[in-house]
């Protein structure tokens, strides 16, 4: 897949805001790309520049080597699609989609032709004929899809799509998402805060964070091996230890001195060494968790705690356990169901052990480092 949209050196202030911070990426032809990050990190921002609602400070915009910076939004072979869909409520679904072609003067033969492939394509044919009060928010956003779709962009821009709603419409329009993506073959740029949607429909993520990309990569690059502590916080649920490099035993690990464990033993891919400072990651799931004392290897790290929480949520249950100063979230999910084994329970005493390699090292920001973070850029 070529790489043919470009953001290159783009920035966008909005008085002291720093939305966009001299932003350079490259978008694959065909890629399902998200911009992930919270509310105010500059996704949007980003969005609506190459959509044409917004001019860079600096920096341009490039569609297939052709710079699209000046270009008005009608101009750009761009179409967006928002959180609301802005469906025509006096128009019918079929007519909805069939707009843009319309107002291009298409044949009517064409018209016709185009919007029963795009209906076939949403599976909206029967709903043909409705109105949008008529249809749910499910069909609102394929009608809207399709609306988009039926002119031929080369970049859809999805906007917060499944903000308004629910859980299970959500999860149900992730794979219908992830069907019409692969059906058109365009590329898709997804804006959203949901790490859950960013993961499961992506080919690639950028996380942003106060104007800048954190971190860009696969989803499985960035959940397993984050490159901040941010990022390690923002996708899903991790635990974090202060410590110091006390010792590296061998070339590819290293031991790590954290306040009330016994030495814990890290994969050291950031080739520290004895006397650095860093933030160690484990995400909840890498833990294992026994009320009798296992046997393991020297490449395992092994403590005792106490259960102070447990949280039964169906595929898993969700232990916080105390060790020390630490509350650790533990997560551990239910292969198999039996009811004659002994449940681990509020207060019992266990044991929590984790693989050297499943810990991954981040550099540890002092607080006058995270305080300048959060301020805004002048």
């Amino acid at each position: 897949m070529a790489e043919f949209l470009e953001f290159n050196d783009v920035s966008k202030r909005y008085g002291p805001i720093r939305a966009a911070d001299h932003v350079s990426l490259s978008i694959r032809r065909g890629e399902f790309f998200s911009l992930l990050g919270p509310s105010g990190c500059g996704k949007t921002t980003l969005l609506r520049i190459l959509a044409g609602f917004e001019y860079p400070d600096t920096g341009r915009v490039l569609l297939d080597g052709t710079d699209i910076t000046d270009q008005p939004p009608n101009k750009r072979k761009v179409n967006t699609i928002f959180q609301n869909y802005a469906l025509f409520p006096h128009l019918t679904v079929r007519d909805n989609i069939a707009f843009g072609l319309r107002i291009a003067r298409r044949p009517a033969a064409e018209v016709r032709e185009e919007v029963d492939r795009m209906l076939a394509m949403t599976q909206m044919e029967e709903h043909a004929h409705k109105k949008p009060h008529q249809i749910s928010g499910g069909q609102k956003q394929r009608v809207a899809i399709a609306r988009a779709l039926i002119n031929k962009p080369e970049v859809l821009l999805l906007d917060e799509p499944l903000a308004a709603l629910d859980l299970k419409l959500r999860q149900r329009m992730l794979f219908e998402l992830d069907r019409i993506h692969d059906q058109v073959g365009i590329t898709f740029l997804y804006v959203t805060h949901d790490q859950g949607e960013a993961m499961s429909l992506s080919d690639r993520i950028a996380v942003m964070n106060n104007g800048r990309i954190e971190q860009l990569g696969t989803p499985a690059e960035i959940y397993e091996a984050p490159t901040s502590s941010f990022v390690a916080a923002f996708i899903g649920d991790t635990n974090f230890f202060d410590g110091t490099v006390s010792e590296t035993p061998e070339p590819e690990y290293c031991r790590l001195r954290i306040d009330g464990f016994p030495d814990v033993l890290c994969f050291n891919d950031k080739n520290k060494q004895a006397g650095d400072l860093v933030h160690l990651s484990v995400r909840p799931e890498k833990f294992r968790l026994s009320v009798v004392k296992p046997n393991v290897d020297g490449r395992h790290n092994l403590v005792p705690g106490r259960v102070e929480e447990v949280i039964y949520l169906g595929s898993q249950t969700k232990f916080l356990v105390r060790v020390q100063d630490y509350r650790l979230s533990i997560a551990q999910p239910h292969s198999r169901f039996l009811l004659d084994e002994q449940p681990i329970r509020w207060e019992d005493n266990v044991w929590v052990w984790w693989h050297a390699d499943d810990g991954y090292m981040l550099d540890r920001y002092s607080e006058k480092d995270e305080a300048l973070k959060e301020m805004p850029a002048e």
